[in-house]
């Protein structure tokens, strides 16, 4: 099944995702967190450690995760406070990744990725954005990956899900049986 950057774009409307004018984040910085993104966060190594994590984490019947994920980012990173909490947990993470494999996260190898995330924990912690290096890795990463994959209309039909929330299926929809 192929994620489209409509698909991630349909994620962020469910999640009440900032503004996509043009798909794009902003990139100036503002002291007071109203959306603006700072400049001393790191963009670029948290699409590349996304986009790696997703890879890993999500279905291998899914394909253009690349696009997905940065589409996707770019309305979450709209937010400073959560841009800067993301690009902190992505820093741990290649930081785990180059001490236990000798390289950062989006280089490693597909099971090299996947058993650093089991390594760190994320495979079993309690997400919480407060809580310990593995909690909020499964807070910030893999559950904000999930999210975004099972709240898209492609993703949520992988899933079985035939109306994710917030994507209407009118009264129709309702009215019918389950799929067999």
């Amino acid at each position: 099944m192929e994620l489209t950057r409509r698909d991630a774009v349909a994620a962020l409307a469910a999640l009440g995702g900032g503004t996509l004018a043009g798909c794009a984040a902003p990139t100036g910085s503002g002291p007071d967190g109203s959306g603006d993104r700072a400049a001393d966060i790191d963009t670029e190594r948290i699409r590349r450690t996304l986009v790696a994590t997703a890879e890993t984490v999500y279905p291998s019947a899914v394909t253009g995760v690349e696009p997905f994920v940065e589409t996707f980012l770019d309305g979450r990173l709209e937010t400073r406070s959560h841009a800067a909490k993301l690009d902190a947990v992505v820093a741990e993470l290649n930081e785990a990744a180059r001490g236990w494999y000798g390289d950062g996260f989006p280089a490693l190898s597909p099971d090299d990725r996947d058993r650093c995330l089991r390594e760190i924990g994320a495979d079993t912690a309690a997400a919480d954005p407060d809580g310990t290096a593995a909690e909020r890795t499964r807070y910030y990463v893999v559950n904000e990956l999930l999210l975004a994959l099972y709240t898209s209309p492609t993703g949520s039909e992988l899933a079985g899900i035939e109306n994710p929330i917030g994507h209407p299926g009118g009264l129709e929809s309702y009215q019918r049986g389950p799929s067999a």
